[in-house]
């Protein structure tokens, strides 16, 4: 990946350091949890500038929170 493109995948999908407990299960649910809160972001700005209806934007967040769900079921359980 170039310099650019690694510059704008920051900017769009900025990433936090992992300050909890250390193991690879609870780094990888850190990373799953920051990509959920960030994609739910995006939903809502598109839907409050009507660029998706209130209902698609909330089978999508529904969707998401699926995966979330099951990522914790299988990684923290």
């Amino acid at each position: 990946m170039d310099d650019h493109s690694q510059k704008k995948e920051e900017f769009l999908y900025p990433r936090s350091k992992y300050y909890g407990e250390f193991s690879l299960e609870n780094l990888v649910f850190d990373a799953n949890l920051q990509e959920f809160a960030q994609r739910i972001s995006y939903l809502c700005s598109l839907e409050n500038n009507g660029k998706i209806s209130p209902e698609d934007a909330y089978n999508q967040i529904k969707s998401l929170w699926k995966q979330l769900k099951h990522s914790k079921k299988e990684l923290l359980n």
